[in-house]
């Protein structure tokens, strides 16, 4: 196990075989087709073969097949047995030895029942997913949580079938806005226990690390904006799309927040993405 491990590091230490990693990490649990990883990436196909290859070999990555298409996925558990044998041998078993920098205090306890947890919900264009789960988490449980969304390039406004979708749903969209990731990256900007993206192209962005260190998953959702055809279809797009996040959002606040740990509130909110029926 242990020349595993180093064979894990060594394979890691080269910057685009983890960029590669880091990218599945942030889609996980999806499994990511290489031609995606690769145009995310910008990096050529046969030379992505290698780096996947590599990774695999070290069962940092699992391969999977769904129809024709070859897909890649991170191995989180193979990333835990690093993490614990760094710890025991490099911190000879003393976290006090090795401790984290910006986990929050309770990261390994139960969470502590503040009043408000902060929510970032992220897209790429932050003017109809992220906005719709933005609504949704408000409306659902406002009094419980602070909630934002943003865009990794965030249009100039917000798709007017957003804006129509929201009000029917009996949603006030007086405040809301389209607005840049960065935003919420400055000093005073609030410090988010959870942050999620809402569609792959915002996760497959590698962005900034977040103060604070929060709870984070991909909760990828189909583009209601790229819907052609009549003014209907475009409309069911928006339907679907309002549908599958709602459902999300309604698991999301169900969970007992009080009584779970770290560890089991990731697995939760990861579990989450597998929601997809309206």
């Amino acid at each position: 196990m242990e020349n595993m491990i180093l064979d894990r590091l060594t394979t890691l230490g080269h910057p685009q075989r983890i960029a590669v990693f880091r990218l599945l990490v942030r889609r996980y649990p999806d499994a990511v087709p290489a031609g995606e990883i690769a145009a995310a990436l910008g990096i050529k196909s046969s030379t992505l073969s290698v780096y996947l290859a590599a990774l695999k070999k070290v069962e940092l990555v699992v391969q999977s097949r769904q129809g024709t298409s070859v897909r890649y996925q991170a191995a989180v558990d193979a990333v835990a047995e690093v993490t614990d044998y760094l710890m025991r041998d490099c911190c000879k078993g003393r976290p006090e030895l090795c401790p984290p920098s910006s986990i929050p205090s309770q990261a390994d306890g139960a969470q502590v029942d503040t009043p408000k947890r902060n929510v970032l919900f992220l897209c790429s264009g932050n003017s109809a997913r992220s906005i719709f789960a933005e609504a949704i988490l408000r409306t659902e449980a406002g009094d419980r949580f602070n909630v934002y969304s943003a865009g990794m390039q965030p249009k100039s406004e917000m798709n007017p079938y957003a804006v129509e979708m929201l009000s029917t749903k009996g949603h006030d969209t007086s405040g809301m806005r389209s607005k840049n990731t960065a935003e919420f990256q400055t000093p005073d900007a609030p410090v988010m226990d959870f942050v999620f993206t809402v569609c792959d192209q915002a996760a497959n962005e590698e962005c900034a690390a977040w103060y604070g260190q929060p709870i984070s998953a991909h909760w990828g959702v189909a583009d209601p904006v790229s819907a052609t055809g009549t003014d209907a279809e475009k409309r069911l797009a928006f339907q679907q799309a309002y549908g599958q996040l709602r459902n999300r959002i309604l698991a999301f606040v169900a969970l007992p927040f009080t009584t779970l740990d770290r560890a089991a509130l990731q697995a939760n909110v990861d579990n989450i993405s597998t929601i997809k029926d309206i």
